[in-house]
């Protein structure tokens, strides 16, 4: 059996076993960290152009996100554990399902922008755990965070790691995809919030109120102030911090974590109770680090289809359709399955930017031009596209692990408005690219 076929059933029997986690009963950690040394086993063993420096490579791009995803996670930890989360969640006094709907979807749908959608869905995923007691109600609210989230992430050129990739190498500007994504970013999530809206019905029930501390640590409102602002601060300013020393994302979310390890450790240094509940070092063996795990696993093993040229393959086949909003509707739906990061970059690789000597050798490369149709809708669709399955995207997995969702509830309960919001921004795109602004 040729390597190429076995590398693909691996992948989809490993992908089955995720997707079956709970029948099963092994985790998906498991199954991923398995997935991916099994894959780069095979490809090892029978590739015909394997290259230990390929293995490093990825493990270097993959291990960006994974620290920024623990990173991030600790931060919030952090703030959580000194009540600074109960400053925002006290502002929002509804408990009506509908109310809390519309506020935790457009609230998400903006911080996400600002944020990046993993980050933002990390957050508002660890308010909802104090709006919201029942497990079942809460997971759901978890999933609309993660369509809102990637929707927001789609038309912002840092929301979204395929959008910063597209930004950085020139194919897009950010005042290009800002206006061209927008609307059908809205719509995206807008659909779902309307469909959902009249079969809500019913209040949350809040969780109860923690007991006061026997342990004579206390936490005062102006140290919970304190944490939340510079553990806000910290993640909004990572794009900044990247923008003025051009160092890769995760590097700024460990500064952030280190300006606030330092805050904690001054603040709390006279009180022998506090430093050791509220010190950094135990707050760490709170971070689901089987989530961060379960992310290395699942991004090595679409690393590994990458070096061995599947999705170059892929790509390949895609482009004989011919049809460029075709086309990147595909990558999109892929993408709930494959990780987005891959499939754009091989996308980016196939395409080159087309220049005005091409467009007017060719017409139909006025769609590769920077700000194309092209580029724009496949942020969009690669943004978007990744909700669908809650594999499908960083935040999708990062809610998955915090919140512990089974894949096939989210997959009967979620999946399909995911699809309808999806479809609804695709043909909105497409009809403002096509009778509005491309001819």
């Amino acid at each position: 059996m040729s390597y190429f076929i076995l590398m693909i059933i691996i992948f989809v029997v490993g992908y089955c076993a995720i997707a079956l986690e709970h029948p099963i009963k092994i985790n998906k950690s498991a199954t991923a960290l398995l997935l991916a040394v099994i894959m780069w086993a095979v490809y090892a063993l029978m590739g015909p152009r394997f290259e230990a420096s390929e293995l490093l490579t990825h493990l270097g791009e993959t291990s960006e996100i994974v620290f920024f995803l623990l990173g991030a996670m600790t931060i919030v930890e952090i703030v959580d554990r000194h009540e600074g989360f109960r400053i925002i969640t006290d502002k929002i006094q509804t408990t009506n399902k509908r109310k809390l709907l519309w506020v935790i979807g457009i609230l998400t749908f903006f911080m996400s922008s600002v944020l990046d959608n993993m980050t933002t869905a990390i957050v508002i995923c660890a308010l909802l755990r104090k709006l919201i007691s029942d497990k079942h109600d809460r997971w759901f609210f978890c999933g609309i965070v993660i369509l809102a989230a990637n929707a927001g992430g789609a038309w912002s050129p840092i929301g979204d790691v395929t959008t910063i990739m597209l930004w950085i190498k020139g194919n897009v500007t950010a005042g290009g995809i800002m206006m061209e994504t927008f609307i059908p970013s809205m719509v995206s999530l807008l659909v779902p919030l309307i469909a959902i809206t009249f079969m809500l019905k019913g209040d949350v029930k809040r969780p109860e109120e923690k007991k006061h501390d026997q342990s004579g640590a206390e936490i005062t409102s102006k140290q919970s102030r304190i944490i939340l602002f510079l553990g806000v601060g910290s993640l909004l300013f990572v794009p900044v911090f990247k923008t003025i020393t051009h160092l890769p994302p995760y590097m700024g979310i460990l500064f952030g974590l280190g300006v606030l390890w330092v805050v904690t450790e001054i603040m709390h240094k006279s009180s022998k109770e506090n430093h050791s509940k509220y010190n950094v070092s135990a707050i760490l063996t709170k971070v689901d680090t089987s989530s961060v795990l379960f992310f290395l696993g699942i991004l090595m093993a679409v690393a590994c289809l990458q070096t061995a040229g599947h999705l170059e393959l892929l790509s390949k086949s895609l482009d004989k359709l011919g049809n460029v909003y075709i086309i990147d509707i595909i990558i999109g739906l892929a993408s709930s399955v494959i990780d987005n990061v891959p499939l754009v970059a091989a996308a980016m690789g196939m395409y080159p930017i087309a220049d005005a000597a091409a467009v007017a050798a060719d017409p139909t490369m006025q769609h590769f031009v920077v700000n194309g149709a092209f580029w724009e809708f496949l942020a969009y669709c690669a943004g978007t596209g990744g909700s669908i399955l809650i594999i499908g995207s960083a935040a999708g997995v990062a809610v998955m692990g915090m919140e512990k969702i089974d894949f096939i509830w989210y997959l009967k309960k979620i999946s399909i408005w995911a699809l309808l919001g999806y479809f609804a921004g695709a043909g909105t795109f497409v009809l403002i690219s096509k009778f509005i602004l491309h001819t």
